[in-house]
């Protein structure tokens, strides 16, 4: 139960941070993206489902606090968590390589499918001009960010975890 709450909580914490991301700490008007910090790190550390789960929930909420499109983020982050909880298996604690490099794809993934949804189906084609401003340094800022984030996401999930001797 207390895992439950403390995940709820976490949930909502991110997607109220996401979308109320201070202007003062953007670079380039380049924000990081909480969200998918909190799924890659989950679905690695639990698995596909919990990952999924995390990952749909936050989603459904960022979508609820911008006003668009309900399911639009539901979608792709209950994709990311089920992708990336494919790693599950070969997490260890002590490394960070990855970790990051899930992050790193889970943001490409998620740049992807922001592109194709809001610019590709507008007519705007120019892909690499995207690629260039908004993917890659959306995707560097939140790695950088994700170094320290994961940390406190897994000290999270080992305090809430069950382990029995």
């Amino acid at each position: 139960m207390k895992r439950r709450i403390s995940l709820t909580v976490l949930c909502i914490v991110t997607a109220l941070m996401q979308t109320v991301w201070p202007v003062s700490l953007t670079i380039a008007s380049i924000r990081p993206n909480l969200v998918v910090i909190l799924t890659a790190s989950f679905s690695l550390m639990c698995g596909r489902k919990t990952g999924m789960l995390m990952g749909f929930w936050t989603g459904l909420l960022l979508d609820i606090f911008s006003g668009g499109t309900i399911g639009f983020y539901a979608l792709i982050y209950a994709w990311t968590g089920f992708l990336m909880g494919y790693s599950y298996r070969i997490f260890y604690d002590d490394d960070i390589k990855t970790p990051l490099l899930l992050i790193a794809g889970s943001d490409l993934l998620y740049g992807l499918y922001q592109y194709i949804g809001t610019f590709l189906l507008r007519g705007r084609i120019h892909f690499f001009f995207y690629l260039r401003r908004i993917i890659i340094p959306e995707m560097i800022f939140t790695v950088i960010l994700g170094v320290f984030v994961y940390q406190l996401n897994f000290w999270i999930n080992k305090k809430t975890t069950r382990t029995y001797f």
